[in-house]
């Protein structure tokens, strides 16, 4: 019995060891990926001017960077943040609201409808996938060229809306997992596809939805490559990520740097609430799991 005891209290031991190193391992990780975020907020409140300096909290406190950016007519000539965050925020709501409703229903049609050559199209959509975007930005361009669109919002909702649909991997495996019977019920009292869609399956699918709008809201809000392609000089077109790019080039870096870092600090908040609000049903869509059957 003493023996049994003893055996429990050091497994009971280790068990807590190992506990305590888990939450060290963590918790230095933690720190880690929390620093960079802290120290541009830092460098947002720095009243100094330069880019690179020896110390991460600032010897004189200033809001001005944030103003400035808004308020100053030097600043906002040459650099019009607040048209920058209006494009992209147009640009990303836009964006959001035809990439999910694509994605939504190109996922709908593999999980539940059976058609000729549909496996053939999943590989495919999986291969295309694998490739990144901006493989295809030349030709891309020529196209919105060819409409005479270029250097429109207008084209950048084009362009991050059009491939949405390769994207139905997620929304797929959730849509799968929500039973068929509420399907056949359906059709037997009449309903056509595209009501089974609406009205059945979309109200069962919240975490999904939530997840794909975020996903694809965040795309266009951080994007810089193809807002800085097709674009090219035309700064009233540009979005954040594009425009900030403008504060730290070599004869801009040393004034504007913290201006650069308020304006990064501004860009994140909407995405932090977001997530933050909609977190729950984020994880949701991620695992996935509905009504199974």
């Amino acid at each position: 019995m003493t023996n049994t005891n003893a055996a429990q209290g050091g497994y009971a031991s280790k068990r807590k060891a190992a506990n305590v190193a888990v939450y060290i391992i963590l918790s230095v990780m933690s720190v880690i990926w929390i620093f960079p975020i802290f120290w541009l907020l830092m460098q947002s409140f720095r009243g100094e001017k330069g880019a690179i300096v020896p110390y991460v909290f600032p010897k004189q406190w200033t809001f001005s960077n944030y103003t400035r950016l808004f308020n100053d007519p030097d600043i906002t000539e040459a650099f019009p943040y607040g048209k920058w965050f209006l494009n992209t925020l147009i640009v990303a709501i836009f964006s959001c609201l035809i990439s999910t409703f694509i994605v939504l229903m190109v996922s709908y049609a593999f999980s539940r409808l059976r058609f000729k050559s549909r496996k053939t199209f999943l590989n495919l959509g999986l291969i295309l996938g694998m490739f990144p975007g901006f493989m295809s930005m030349a030709a891309t361009y020529n196209i919105m060229k060819a409409f005479h669109i270029e250097g429109t919002l207008g084209a950048l909702v084009i362009v991050y809306s059009a491939g949405a649909g390769l994207g139905y991997q997620v929304a797929k495996g959730y849509f799968d997992t929500v039973s068929r019977s509420l399907d056949e019920a359906a059709m037997i009292d009449g309903a056509t596809r595209s009501q089974i869609f609406y009205k059945i399956i979309l109200p069962l699918s919240k975490p999904i939805i939530v997840y794909t709008a975020l996903t694809t809201f965040i795309g266009p809000w951080t994007d810089y490559i193809f807002v800085s392609y097709f674009m090219l000089d035309d700064k009233e077109n540009y979005t954040v990520a594009a425009g900030l790019v403008q504060l730290t080039n070599a004869t801009t870096m040393y004034d504007y740097f913290t201006l650069f870092c308020a304006g990064a600090v501004l860009v994140a908040i909407p995405i932090t609430i977001l997530f933050v609000i909609m977190q729950k049903f984020y994880v949701a869509g991620v695992t996935g799991g509905a009504v199974k059957g």
